[in-house]
């Protein structure tokens, strides 16, 4: 895997494959970012949940975690995470909710290492969920299918099926309707805008597009795409507004999901990082590379 460029308070560069010690107690995993290419809001069910399409890319950002065995049954995470209660933890919520669903009276306790911003649009909570489903279906010897596993990781939030499915993809309904969709080599310069986007608030404004036309995924053109949410965030954020701005001087700059965070598109590692280095210095972000798929895609295979 490609190293990338971290400009972020002196941080270096940290490699983040996936780490065993001890396969049968202990799991050291990636939870990788996502972008959306595009985002458009088609319509709106009854239950108010949002009807959309999109289009799915994991980028070498992660969190990373480590799972450690318990025998007592108990759930925990051992460390502080800062706004997010553990009860309220969407890995403690997943670990919980895969004992229920297979009454596996095994226990874990769970070290969380943040490196995806909460509150931009990255699906770092997410993508946290899916690695722990993943990886406590292999340390706890559940063997659950990569469906069931996906069925569960729409009960913890919409994002989560992509991160179990594996594959860059297109998507549609709620985000759980997934197609793979095959990408080109890429890198991406992301950048970290000062400010926690609430997606709720986003989803619920009165000035949202809700009737974008449905494409067609043979007829898909990125040129063409763009993120239904943008228009509102800026209003409400200038700062995403001049995030955009910046980074739009070198490349086709858009908003990842309902924000905050921003990118652009290079084909190579040079270039991203070049861009990067040219942003005012106050702007925090990354050159990151984009995956053809997902670290423990492997891990579920059936």
């Amino acid at each position: 895997m490609e190293s990338k460029v971290i400009r972020d308070k002196g941080e270096g560069i940290r490699d983040k494959g996936v780490g065993i010690l001890d396969e049968t107690r202990h799991l050291s995993c990636p939870a990788p970012a996502k972008l959306n290419l595009f985002l458009h809001v088609t319509g709106r069910r009854a239950d108010g949940l949002h009807l959309l399409q999109t289009l799915f890319r994991f980028i070498d950002l992660n969190d990373t975690l480590h799972f450690d065995l318990r025998a007592d049954g108990e759930v925990h995470r051992t460390n502080v995470i800062e706004g997010v209660p553990e009860e309220q933890d969407l890995c403690v919520r997943a670990a919980k909710l895969l004992q229920k669903d297979t009454g596996c009276l095994q226990g874990v306790d769970i070290t969380l290492e943040k490196r995806i911003p909460m509150g931009g649009g990255l699906g770092g909570g997410s993508s946290d969920a899916a690695t722990t489903l993943i990886a406590l279906n292999r340390l706890w010897s559940l063997g659950l299918s990569r469906e069931r596993l996906m069925f569960l990781g729409l009960q913890l939030g919409a994002d989560v099926p992509v991160f179990v499915f594996g594959e860059n993809a297109f998507a549609e309904g709620v985000g759980e309707k997934l197609q793979a969709y095959s990408l080109p080599q890429a890198w991406y310069v992301v950048l970290f805008p000062p400010v926690h986007v609430p997606t709720a608030k986003i989803f619920s404004h009165s000035e949202l597009t809700r009737d974008s036309v449905s494409i067609i995924i043979r007829a898909l053109s990125l040129q063409q795409c763009r993120n239904d949410l943008q228009s509102v965030v800026c209003s409400l954020y200038p700062e995403v507004a001049s995030y955009l701005e910046e980074l739009g001087k070198y490349g086709k700059s858009m908003m990842t999901g309902s924000g905050a965070c921003v990118f652009a598109e290079f084909e190579t590692k040079s270039a991203a990082e070049a861009v990067l280095h040219k942003l005012p210095k106050e702007m925090r972000g990354v050159a990151v590379q984009g995956l053809s798929k997902h670290p423990l895609q492997d891990w579920v295979l059936v």
